[in-house]
């Protein structure tokens, strides 16, 4: 038999289509199982994030929203809270590697605009836009990204701007 706790360190899969996520947090509201339905709230939010042509914007509020209600243990249990930790730290690897997709598909797009000739104050302006949203205006690693990440990010955006 299955424990409560062993049950808890099984993280949904995520890609399935939203109706499965939310007939499955419905149904562990019923069981009264609030770390079963986070982590399905998590994968929810994570696939809706995931979905093609999903702007970036909507998908940093996903990330924020996840981190924010979702990825806090609900017991005071070590087990739980490095769960939780795992959890918040998937989905900072799940939000860096879409934001190093975007921006190194970006990258190339300035480096075939420069090898046509394209002048670089027109490509500078495009990347300051296209950076700040995928950035933002501060300087410093928001909460959804992981430090590595956020570094690598900072690199190609300092090579356009």
């Amino acid at each position: 038999m299955v424990t409560a706790q062993q049950q808890l360190l099984t993280m949904p899969e995520i890609g399935r289509p939203d109706v499965f996520y939310t007939h499955a947090i419905g149904v562990a509201e019923l069981e009264g199982d609030l770390n079963k339905r986070a982590a399905l709230k998590i994968a929810r939010y994570l696939s809706l994030a995931m979905r093609p042509g999903t702007s970036w914007e909507e998908k940093r509020k996903y990330f924020i929203h996840v981190l924010k209600h979702h990825c806090v243990p609900q017991v005071n249990d070590e087990e739980f809270q490095q769960f939780y930790s795992q959890m918040a730290e998937m989905v900072r690897e799940y939000a860096g590697a879409d934001a190093l997709r975007l921006a190194s598909q970006e990258d190339d797009t300035y480096a075939a605009r420069m090898s046509f000739g394209q002048d670089r104050s027109a490509i500078e302006d495009d990347a300051e836009q296209f950076f700040l949203k995928l950035l933002g205006s501060e300087d410093h690693c928001p909460d959804y990204f992981n430090p590595p990440d956020w570094a690598q990010l900072k690199i190609l955006r300092d090579n356009w701007i």
